[in-house]
């Protein structure tokens, strides 16, 4: 069962804790076939889901520093990977511009520290 977390529990979360976390978020605001990737060798896709007939390949980035153009091009390539339509990065942070103007030209949506708790309001 999904046990609501309070913002600044994120930041204290592991890598995998964080992605499950994602994952049960996902499902809960309606994704379905929600499954988390094995981890190493996962062509920087950490979950896959759909909504809408719409496929996904989500990398989750639990930092504490702003997210930079690196994970944006793991997503770009792991979208294809996976064949998924829309690749995006969840993260517990924000992002560098760089980041930000990569995502523009390469169609990546970022999903940032105010996207995460939108999502848990709702």
């Amino acid at each position: 069962i999904f046990r609501k977390k309070k913002h600044y529990d994120w930041d204290d979360m592991e890598g995998h804790a964080f992605e499950q976390f994602c994952a049960d978020l996902l499902r809960r605001r309606g994704f379905k076939d929600v499954k988390v990737t094995k981890g190493s060798g996962d062509f920087g896709i950490d979950i896959l889901a759909e909504r809408d007939g719409i496929s996904y390949g989500i990398q989750c980035k639990n930092y504490t520093l702003p997210i930079g153009v690196k994970a944006v091009q793991e997503v770009y390539a792991g979208r294809d990977y996976y064949d998924c339509m829309v690749g995006a990065v969840l993260t517990n942070q924000y992002f560098t511009t760089p980041a930000v103007e990569a995502a523009k030209k390469l169609k990546i949506l970022l999903w940032d520290r105010g996207y995460l708790e939108s999502m848990m309001e709702e």
